[in-house]
């Protein structure tokens, strides 16, 4: 059963391995509550996951030790293994979906783990990776429900809380539930009046559909950019902790999630991938009740994003921000037409990104023709002024 002496043995543990990261003020990302991050995305292995993975391999027998581990995972949950394995001279197998980042795989092979590489998705490389404890005798390490691994994540809370003793609320990411279980759980034992509030992708609700039904339900599907918490069911550990011990799980779409992440790199210097960005989110976007005036810190679980959808993301939040504007303007086919849309607005500030023009195509007015312009912008307010000014100025705006 977790005990707050697990928490607290998985502490003086985790001192061999991890780094204690620092908690950081972050004023701009709410009008009203006084909000602080706890950068886990700058932990060694970019994530929370090796505090988990260290103190439930540091607990294993002699003999289990000898037989090795085998985990498997698309991403942090596989670095913190192999990480996790090599501080304690054992070897470990991981098994990946063959469609898994290089960079994800490599970076695993990297702290010497060996590599299985399964043909479909998460559930056939879990399928594997159980296939192969049965035939070889490996100890299966779990992402998240597992007692040691959550008295390991844990921890988490006790930095927050020794670092920010009179936070009122913590806002945690939600996958499979370990985090929060953790946190929550070793929170609310030493500061009973802290509220924990959990976040999932909207695409991947397996907690908040669980416990509004109050049983593990799973889903028939997951779609969101936030990888790292995109799970089809809670484990049977973690959703009785989440019941007992967590105020409420909410839910971020994926617009917003970029949007978090943008502002991450924008204001405070920091990468995150869309799992550890999801509680900023939530705050950004007032998804968190009863803040207002509040100490809040936001747990950013994780960086390790795919550079090759980062690109992706940041237009996403450019867009979800206000930052950047698509406009189609039918306008009429005579000289001087583009320059009263120029004029409009290099006037109000804004920035023209590209341009197309094309003349009426069949069906429309035979003079006609038509602007597609990309701007960048300050913000909605922006948007708004620059789209009235047009339409002051005569220029039909089509709907975009």
């Amino acid at each position: 059963m977790l005990t707050l002496d697990m928490v607290y043995s998985a502490s003086y543990k985790l001192k061999e391995v991890i780094r204690s990261t620092d908690m950081i003020y972050a004023p701009k990302l709410s009008d009203t509550a006084q909000v602080y991050l706890k950068p886990e995305n700058l932990q060694i292995t970019g994530s929370f996951k090796v505090r988990g993975a260290y103190y439930k391999i540091s607990q294993l027998s002699d003999e289990e030790k000898a037989k090795g581990v085998i985990a498997c995972s698309a991403g942090n949950h596989a670095q913190g293994v192999a990480l996790a394995a090599a501080k304690n001279g054992i070897k470990s197998l991981i098994c990946l979906p063959d469609a898994a980042p290089i960079s994800k795989i490599e970076a695993t092979k990297a702290f010497g783990a060996d590599i299985c590489l399964v043909d479909g998705v998460y559930d056939d490389a879990y399928a594997k990776a159980l296939q192969l404890r049965d035939e070889k005798g490996y100890t299966f390490i779990h992402p998240f429900d597992d007692e040691y691994v959550i008295a390991g994540q844990g921890t988490i809370g006790l930095e927050i809380l020794n670092d920010l003793p009179d936070v009122d609320a913590v806002v945690v990411p939600v996958g499979g539930g370990g985090l929060i279980s953790g946190v929550a759980f070793t929170m609310k034992k030493l500061k009973p009046e802290i509220k924990i509030y959990g976040v999932q992708a909207e695409g991947a609700p397996s907690m908040v559909t669980s416990l509004a039904h109050n049983k593990i339900e799973r889903l028939k599907s997951v779609s969101t950019i936030a990888d790292g918490i995109k799970v089809m069911e809670p484990g049977s550990h973690t959703f009785e902790l989440c019941r007992k011990y967590v105020d409420e799980i909410v839910t971020v779409n994926d617009d917003e999630i970029s949007s978090a992440i943008l502002t991450m790199m924008e204001q405070q210097k920091l990468i995150s991938e869309g799992a550890g960005a999801v509680p900023v989110a939530a705050v950004m976007f007032g998804k968190i009740p009863d803040i207002a005036g509040k100490k809040v810190c936001c747990l950013v679980s994780g960086g390790n994003i795919d550079v090759t959808i980062l690109n992706r993301v940041i237009e996403r939040g450019l867009l979800t921000s206000g930052r950047t504007c698509l406009l189609n303007i039918e306008l009429i086919d005579k000289p001087g037409q583009l320059k009263g849309v120029s004029d409009i607005i290099a006037g109000l500030g804004a920035n023209v990104i590209s341009i197309h023009h094309e003349r009426a195509n069949e069906g429309s007015d035979i003079n006609g023709c038509y602007l597609r312009i990309i701007l960048e912008t300050r913000n909605h307010q922006h948007i708004t002024e620059i789209r009235a000014a047009l339409v002051k100025a005569g220029f039909h705006l089509l709907n975009t």
